[in-house]
């Protein structure tokens, strides 16, 4: 892929690629030493003079893989020359692990992105847990993701819960520490870091509730733990849960935690266009 921008004042080069074209620091340099860093064509250190009407081109070719590209089902639910949407199913990762290095989403991406004769990386936004299911945002070069990270995305998921609140909407806000290692569970913990968590109930049946969660903070498992602290875990939670709500699991055949990620919206980081992303898996969290 290809960033061109033209100037339209003079300066270093530096300046236009941090201010003009809103370049990370670590991928300047990356790309200086690569010499895909150009000037009207021709490859420019960073501080090199530019002058009106130049034209500066970067030059951003996915990473080589360290991981086999494979061919499988894949829900694309939005795409174009910068972003890439997908539906992630339960019980897949996203990124393949020192003890597994396929059949994870990153696989899968790799190889439409094959099939379809695109040079892109792997760059999520949204990070799942293995058995969360919904959309997942991948940008496709490290640039896009950097424009990406500066954004506020608002994020909603649905779940069904052992239980309800007392009310119909509201905040959990409970800060969330890292359990001892070797453990990776999290904890609710007064150390642990601010974690705010609004929800809204959208429907009752028996012992059982669906609720929109909306995570105003982006903890690790910070939706399961917070519905489990305040007294209606997921159900089907297989590490956060009480054994009334492990009982009521089993009794339902639930297999996986119902945990969607429902919808994403956020402002395009290039063309500035309002995004409203949403998956198709909803069905999946049914009363």
């Amino acid at each position: 892929m290809q960033l061109s921008h033209i100037a339209t004042r003079s300066g270093r080069l530096s300046s236009f690629l941090r201010e003009d074209m809103a370049i990370s620091a670590g991928l300047m340099n990356r790309l200086k030493w690569q010499e895909k860093i150009l000037v009207n064509g021709k490859p420019e250190h960073t501080d090199f003079q530019v002058q009106p009407g130049d034209t500066i081109t970067l030059l951003m070719d996915a990473p080589q893989l360290d991981y086999p590209a494979e061919e499988g089902a894949l829900t694309v639910l939005y795409e174009d020359s910068c972003l890439l949407a997908v539906d992630k199913p339960a019980g897949m990762l996203i990124h393949p692990s020192r003890t597994r290095n396929s059949g994870t989403l990153a696989n899968l991406v790799a190889g439409y992105y094959q099939k379809t004769g695109q040079n892109c990386a792997f760059h999520p936004l949204t990070r799942l847990d293995r058995d969360t299911f919904g959309v997942v945002l991948l940008a496709k070069n490290a640039h896009i993701h950097h424009l990406l990270q500066r954004l506020e995305v608002q994020k909603s998921y649905h779940a069904i819960t052992v239980g309800g609140p007392a009310e119909e909407s509201g905040v959990i806000d409970a800060p969330i520490a890292r359990k001892p290692l070797p453990s990776l569970l999290r904890e609710i913990n007064p150390e642990g870091k601010p974690s705010v968590t609004e929800y809204r109930v959208l429907e009752r049946k028996g012992k059982l509730c669906k609720l929109e969660l909306r995570p105003v903070t982006g903890r690790t498992h910070q939706l399961r733990l917070h519905c489990a602290y305040a007294g209606y875990p997921i159900l089907g939670d297989p590490q956060y849960n009480t054994p009334e709500s492990a009982e009521v699991s089993r009794a339902l055949g639930a297999s996986t935690q119902l945990l969607c990620a429902k919808r994403l919206e956020f402002f395009h980081p290039v063309t500035g266009e309002q995004m409203t992303i949403v998956s198709q898996l909803d069905a999946q969290v049914t009363l």
